[in-house]
């Protein structure tokens, strides 16, 4: 059997926070950890469109403050905050304790995993195939600046009779490097033939302990705006007219133009008739 390691929490405390930070005895450490488990499931069933990737918690005695990290934070929030009322107040009643919502907006939510992950699985729910919504998905992620990408599709793909497992990389996935930043995402597309899971890798940047984690922006901006690589070098030396492949076409002897060729007879100057004036010398006698 092959043992897996998250590739997330393997990195947890090296440069990527925990989601749940709260101090517990160790009687209260479960009943701690299925609220967190509550709270995440509540959120995640009656805001199932609003595009959250992650909630993460802080507690301090009677208080709780979650953060939801989404790209649709509009959705969240709703007409003049009343959305966020009412997700305060029914986690008041589900927990029993004061709780404080905030949203966080991502902005690039084609290099976040769990994004992808859930927009895949969206597009397999809707009967598109599931190689085309891979291949766009890196497409995208790539065009941002990711250094790799890699999905993985497992389940009855296309409807088949035995479920296999099919992925698609582009770029770098180092699992084992330590100073790699990888995100991972998961979810799974539920179907009329079954659920289908997808899982989601991607490498963003290599970083070490102690360096700031910079933003998802960061990345997309140090990224070239039309996502392709700087191929100017290669177009100039390739793709003129005149050049077939590389190569240059050979030289040709030009045609003789019309002006160019040889004057009419009476167009000449007249040659010297120092010669043909000249007398006869007598003839000897």
């Amino acid at each position: 059997m092959g043992q897996k390691v998250h590739p997330i929490g393997f990195r947890v405390g090296v440069f990527i926070d925990a989601q749940s930070k709260w101090y517990a005895p160790p009687r209260g450490c479960a009943e701690a950890i299925y609220e967190d488990w509550r709270i995440r499931d509540y959120v995640k069933k009656h805001l199932p469109n609003a595009a959250i990737s992650r909630v993460t918690l802080e507690k301090a005695s009677n208080r709780i403050t979650v953060t939801l990290h989404s790209a649709k934070a509009g959705m969240i929030i709703g007409r003049g905050g009343k959305g966020i009322d009412e997700l305060k107040a029914a986690l008041d009643k589900l927990t029993g304790k004061q709780v404080y919502v905030r949203v966080s907006e991502i902005k690039f939510p084609d290099i976040d995993a769990q994004l992808v992950a859930e927009s895949v699985a969206q597009q397999i729910e809707k009967r598109i195939a599931y190689k085309r919504a891979m291949r766009q998905a890196i497409m995208r992620a790539m065009k941002l600046g990711v250094k790799g990408i890699r999905i993985m599709c497992a389940g009855r793909l296309a409807g088949a009779e035995m479920a296999r497992r099919e992925q698609d990389r582009q770029g770098r996935i180092p699992l084992h490097t330590m100073r790699a930043d990888i995100d991972y995402g998961f979810t799974e597309a539920a179907t009329t033939y079954g659920n289908i899971g997808i899982k989601v890798w991607i490498y963003k940047r290599d970083l070490l302990p102690g360096q700031p984690r910079e933003s998802d922006a960061d990345l997309a901006r140090s990224a070239r705006p039309e996502g392709r690589a700087d191929r100017s070098s290669e177009r100039s030396d390739r793709g003129r007219r005149g050049t077939r492949g590389g190569r240059p076409r050979p030289a040709m002897t030009p045609r003789p133009s019309a002006s160019a060729e040889t004057p009419a007879p009476e167009a000449q100057a007249p040659a010297p008739a120092a010669e043909s004036a000249a007398p006869e010398a007598p003839a000897a006698g």
